[in-house]
């Protein structure tokens, strides 16, 4: 297996901070080159904190440079974008397509993406429509491999509040034991097993797509 550079997108978000760590401790990145929207304070050898101009589709692909593998997390909430769905769209559509399409470009063959169980391009709640086009329109692109991961309810402290998520949290690890069968894709999973099981993906090198509902992700985060 050869030494690696990746890129990432939503590197301060509840998956990207674990995934930025397993990357940096992964003895196959050599280089592990972070897009960001303001300055982020991370030293390490390996790092290359990129802050870039998202609007700016010359600026992406300047700062995505070259590499092998895009590894995306990046999402935004209602409440920040204040429930408006273009904005949102912005973020979670336009940001992660535009990279994926300039990383084809630049010669990266692999693309990683952090989606949600549920997505459908039919689906009648927004979200989940959002984030079925996204790999709908994902999967079309010439990668040599994707990795679609689709988590439920993540679990890890985040550096905001959200209590629709916290009362969802409660709930949701309350009743995670009846969740059997083709129940078990909504248990709740740790967003450090999703970064755990999206590096081991990445390591294993396969052509195609591939999708990774809660069992999946954690058969490989334990590989």
């Amino acid at each position: 297996m050869h030494r690696k550079t990746a890129v990432v997108l939503g590197a301060t978000g509840l998956i990207g901070q674990h995934l930025v760590q397993d990357l940096l401790e992964n003895e196959f990145f050599v280089k592990v080159r972070i897009l960001v929207r303001r300055p982020l304070t991370l030293k390490h050898p390996k790092a290359d904190v990129q802050v870039v101009d998202f609007n700016d589709e010359k600026d992406i692909a300047a700062r995505i440079d070259i590499g092998d593998v895009i590894f995306c997390c990046i999402g935004t909430t209602r409440k920040k974008v204040k429930g408006n769905k273009t904005a949102y769209r912005k973020v979670d559509y336009d940001i992660p397509i535009i990279t994926a399409r300039l990383g084809v470009q630049h010669g990266f063959n692999q693309f990683l993406m952090v989606s949600a169980i549920g997505a459908n391009p039919l689906a009648a709640n927004f979200y989940l429509q959002l984030k079925g086009c996204i790999e709908e329109d994902i999967t079309a692109l010439p990668f040599e491999s994707i990795h679609i991961f689709r988590p439920s309810v993540l679990l890890g402290k985040r550096d905001e509040f959200r209590l629709g998520e916290k009362i969802s949290k409660v709930v949701i690890k309350a009743i995670s034991f009846l969740l059997i069968g083709g129940w078990r894709k909504y248990k709740p999973i740790h967003a450090a097993e999703v970064a755990s099981a999206m590096v081991a993906a990445a390591n294993k090198e396969v052509a195609g797509v591939h999708l990774y509902e809660y069992d999946e992700m954690m058969k490989l985060q334990a590989s």
